[in-house]
């Protein structure tokens, strides 16, 4: 290993702003009844039906820690490169090894992934390819973490340092779905995990330069919404298709789709709570394919239909009704369906590829065929020069 004295420098751009108790408040209003409501606005005067709908929600927020590379001269910082990014997650036994994914993400030019730990595996497989990787803390360290400093230098020497340069490690996300979960224990532990494991990259020398910033992640699921409460709210506002859409009395605001709408009651409760220039970025979105007999909305259709769209809204790289200039930016959930994953059938059905490297439906990605003319990723690897 080379001293630090040689190694490149590092420039840690802090994610997470420590917050004093505050911040907490700041919790408690973002799922307050009253943000709900802004998050998922309905036309239908029906209180009780709003309530239920509202109530059956997942919004989750998490966090990242950022590194990036400092480069000679001026230094911009720039984790997310672009506006599109994917959540590659494994919770399956038929999926691709991972060295073949990072053809399939060459090929279908996204250039941002989010994983769900720091497996050496698919840390070695993107070493050199230029893809910009979000790894993660998994909820069981967060505990111990908060608590000992030792074991977060510890997790980062064993995950995170060996890696880099070569893997682009942009972001360490500390838990997945803490806030807002059932595990209190886990929530009040996360803001010491995170102060800690901050301190573990300063011993580590890891910081050539330290600048803070605070993206606040949110997992944003019009689908949920509407499989909640299809009676009652528009699919195609749910979808980004032609609508009336919603008119926010508060705010003088329209819009027309549901997704910006999730997003800027994110940006309000922040506003509210002192925290008006805090970027919201979109850790998770996207459409299940299939699902059980109630799960209203499941379908090929309507999946291909929200990712299309969404893909679409993205590269336009424009902001909300609230935030104009502060253009959004979103993982899509998820790259492949995880057949080993629990709960209803929604949760196995969210990847926009199948196993074999085919797309599940067609969205406009390059260099993969339709399944109706399925394509192995062997074959693949070996047809593009593109993909070099």
């Amino acid at each position: 290993m080379a001293s630090s004295s040689t190694a490149p420098a590092l420039l840690i751009t802090i994610l997470i702003i420590v917050i004093p108790c505050s911040f907490f408040l700041l919790l408690f209003f973002l799922f307050s009844r009253r943000q709900l409501r802004r998050l998922f606005p309905v036309s239908h005067s029906d209180k009780k039906k709003k309530t239920k709908m509202m109530s059956g929600l997942l919004f989750f927020v998490c966090f990242c820690l950022l590194l990036v590379l400092a480069s000679h001269g001026p230094v911009t910082v720039q984790a997310f490169t672009g506006t599109y990014g994917i959540n590659y997650g494994r919770i399956a036994n038929n999926i691709p090894p991972p060295e073949n994914v990072v053809i399939l993400l060459k090929a279908a030019k996204i250039k941002n992934v989010r994983i769900y730990d720091a497996d050496h595996s698919v840390l070695s497989a993107f070493k050199g390819s230029g893809l910009e990787l979000v790894v993660s803390i998994p909820n069981e360290y967060v505990i111990d973490m908060s608590v000992n400093e030792d074991r977060a230098m510890e997790w980062l020497k064993e995950n995170v340092q060996p890696f880099l340069p070569d893997t682009h490690i942009r972001g360490i996300a500390v838990g997945n779905e803490v806030l807002g979960g059932s595990e209190q224990e886990l929530a009040e532990a996360l803001l010491g995990a995170i102060k800690n494991v901050y301190g573990a990259l300063e011993r580590l020398q890891l910081t050539g330069l330290i600048e803070t910033g605070a993206p606040f992640y949110i997992n944003a699921y019009p689908f949920l919404a509407y499989k909640n409460d299809p009676e009652h709210i528009d699919i195609k506002y749910a979808l980004f298709k032609p609508n009336s859409g919603v008119y926010d009395a508060k705010t003088g605001l329209h819009y027309d789709n549901m997704l910006d709408a999730q997003i800027d009651a994110a940006y309000a409760a922040l506003e509210a709570a002192g925290y008006d220039k805090m970027e919201v970025l979109v850790s998770e979105t996207g459409w299940a394919s299939a699902g059980d007999e109630n799960e209203a909305g499941a379908t090929v259709q309507n999946a291909r239909t929200y990712n299309f769209n969404l893909r679409k809204r993205l590269f336009k790289k424009k902001g909300t009704p609230l935030r104009p200039k502060i253009v959004v930016k979103a993982y899509c959930f998820a790259l492949f369906n995880e057949n080993l994953k629990p709960g209803p059938g929604s949760e196995r059905h969210f990847g926009l590829f199948k196993a074999d490297g085919s797309i599940a439906y067609n969205i406009g990605f390059r260099g993969l065929k339709p399944s109706g003319a399925s394509r192995s990723l062997l074959s693949l690897k070996y047809a593009s020069k593109e993909l070099r």
